[in-house]
């Protein structure tokens, strides 16, 4: 070949790579490049890398919408809603549910009603009435009973204005619960009032007998075996000889002091607050009229538990500052109450015949810090309230020694009185049955959250194979249940 031929035939010179560094020996001023198209490989890769970052993007809206906003056909008891002024881009600190749970109240034979209260009234020499439903309710301190028949018998609009947890509904069909209106606390006192020598002509223990046959009996009851069922029984000895057949409902009580573990929990039931007895303190905070350090006024002695009333007594009744008192239920004694706790700062809140006693919701309302010598106690509504912060609470044993209570309150310093009493203002709301803010709301809040649980529990129910056991099944709240036959 020709050295002319070799010369015409030099290779053309190449682009260098993109991330090149120029070196020394090349040319200040290169030569300008023409420019290359892009080959179609890569435009084909830029397009999927868009395409997947789309898709990325709306599974992610996908996911968060989900989330926050729900589907409105969703099961009314898993929906959450925003509160008031809540920034919408967080997850609200409280979850109600978006709409009222659905409750169906029975149409209940008038003897578990407002037959107690005639009878009630008889007995203590009330004139014969003719319209029962104009009859009073007598006060008591489990008048819970009272307050929720009432009010699911306001009209329904009234309710819904006032942001009630819970709506009334007249087709059972359309129920997520069903409410047994039984007034099973009055009734346990109907014959306490009546004259020496009479004989008494009321049984609360037939009362309670009727009301599970007629229970029994009703088509919505045998559906789901009374799992979708509330039923009252605040006073701890309230429907006691029943209460076995009704374990499976939604029981209302004031403890557990009574019942046995696979009858009722924390998990099934709601545990409710006794109606004050003693008007509601009024003031503001402060400690210049409560003179007295520590405050008691009750039965001294009592059964079970309530046996530490005396020994404390014995160990309180001299010590200066304190006042402890011995009486019963009267209104003398609830004036005489009422003015020893509106003037102290602390209140002593020993068991009862039961873990829990009305003198604890006494002191809340008025602003006298409950110490609370209870080992086994429950509280009401402990998911939005934290008892540290207005009471003290002493175990029974440590309580028992000489000299540890008082000196115990003595070192608390008045800040911190003042503390505990802001506290208390702010929550008694949750113990006044009159307010529309205050008691009742928060019971029917408590039931509708135990809405996903039934569900459990009902279609738990409907599966499992009939089994043989000694002791209660607590695989699922202590259920005690010896299993169902299961049909296709």
């Amino acid at each position: 070949m020709s050295e002319r031929s070799a010369k015409s035939r030099k290779p053309k010179p190449t682009s260098p790579p993109s991330n090149a560094i120029p070196t020394s020996s090349s040319s200040p001023n290169p030569a300008p490049q023409p420019s290359l198209p892009i080959p179609m490989a890569r435009k084909s890769s830029l397009l999927k890398q868009a395409l997947i970052l789309v898709l990325l993007l709306l599974a992610l809206y996908a996911f968060f919408t989900s989330f926050l906003n729900p589907d409105p056909k969703i099961d009314p008891s898993l929906r959450i809603q925003r509160r008031s002024g809540e920034d919408h881009g967080e997850f609200p600190a409280k979850a109600p549910p978006l709409l009222p749970a659905k409750v169906f109240m029975y149409d209940v034979p008038e003897r578990f009603t407002y037959g107690v209260i005639r009878e009630h009234s008889a007995a203590r020499g009330g004139a014969h009435v003719a319209d029962v439903s104009a009859l009073k309710y007598p006060g008591h301190q489990h008048m819970a009973e009272w307050y929720l028949f009432a009010d699911l018998n306001r009209p329904e609009l009234e309710r819904a204005q006032a942001g009630s947890p819970v709506a009334r509904v007249t087709d059972p069909e359309e129920a997520d619960l069903f409410y047994v209106p039984v007034f099973s606390s009055l009734s346990l006192i109907v014959n306490q009032g009546r004259p020496p020598g009479t004989d008494p002509t009321y049984s609360d223990e037939e009362m309670q007998e009727e009301l599970v046959k007629w229970l029994e009996g009703q088509e919505y009851w045998k559906r789901n075996n009374g799992r979708d069922h509330i039923i009252i029984a605040q006073d701890p000895n309230a429907l006691y000889r029943v209460v076995d057949r009704l374990k499976n409902a939604i029981l209302l009580v004031s403890d557990f002091g009574r019942l046995k573990p696979d009858q009722a929990s924390l998990v099934k039931d709601v545990i409710l607050p006794y109606s004050h007895r003693i008007n509601t303190y009024n003031g503001d905070v402060g400690i210049e009229k409560r003179k007295t350090l520590l405050f008691f006024m009750g039965n001294r002695f009592r059964k079970e538990g309530g046996k530490i009333r005396d020994l404390l007594f014995q160990i309180l009744e001299d010590e200066e500052d304190v006042v402890m008192k011995h009486g019963a239920q009267s209104r003398e004694s609830r004036r005489a109450a009422s003015q020893g706790m509106h003037t102290s700062k602390f209140c002593l809140n020993p068991a009862g015949d039961t873990p829990s006693a009305c003198r604890l919701f006494d002191a809340i309302v008025s602003l006298c810090i409950p110490v609370i010598v209870s080992d086994s106690i429950e509280l009401p509504f402990e998911d939005v309230i934290d008892y540290r912060k207005i009471a003290i609470f002493v175990d029974t044993a440590t309580s028992l020694k000489r000299g540890f209570l008082v000196k115990l309150l003595r070192k608390v310093r008045t800040e911190k009185i003042l503390e505990y009493q802001k506290e208390l203002k702010e929550v008694k709301r949750f113990f006044e049955y009159g307010d529309p803010n205050g008691t009742v709301k928060e019971i029917w809040r408590q039931i509708s959250q135990k809405l996903p649980l039934i569900k459990l529990m009902i279609n738990r129910d409907k599966r499992i194979v009939k089994r043989d056991m000694s002791e209660p099944d607590c695989s699922c709240i202590c259920s005690n249940q010896t299993g169902v036959i299961s049909t296709l």
